[in-house]
């Protein structure tokens, strides 16, 4: 993505958290493979996230997250929903589950699943 496209959005981040875990995840599969997070419709709230392992070279209109070991690509699309983003990895007594807390969710559900701006 040009410089000039990611100016018109928030930066979104990976957490140190977050990096470790998809390394790790990444590590045990093919190389080449990333971690893809997409947008899309559905969910009890109107949106939600889908993440991928994929083998597929970034888009040029793909964000590219690169922490250590770790990469996550983000199309221009989901961007729209996702600025301002964190990407998280949150362990606990609950599960273990990638979060992302998002500054444009206005609404949720009571899962976390899914979400409505």
């Amino acid at each position: 993505m040009t410089d000039a496209a990611l100016a018109d959005h928030p930066a979104v981040t990976l957490s140190d958290r977050a990096a470790k875990r998809v390394a790790r995840i990444i590590a045990k599969e093919q190389p080449g493979t990333v971690l893809r997070i997409a947008v899309a419709g559905g969910g009890c709230s109107g949106f939600q996230y889908e993440f991928n392992l994929v083998q597929e070279a970034p888009s040029a209109d793909d964000l590219v997250l690169q922490k250590g070991e770790a990469t996550v690509l983000i199309d221009s699309l989901s961007l729209e929903f996702m600025g301002g983003a964190e990407i998280d990895f949150v362990d606990d007594l609950v599960g273990q589950s990638f979060q992302i807390r998002n500054p444009n969710a206005v609404a949720g559900c009571g899962c976390g699943t899914s979400f409505a701006v």
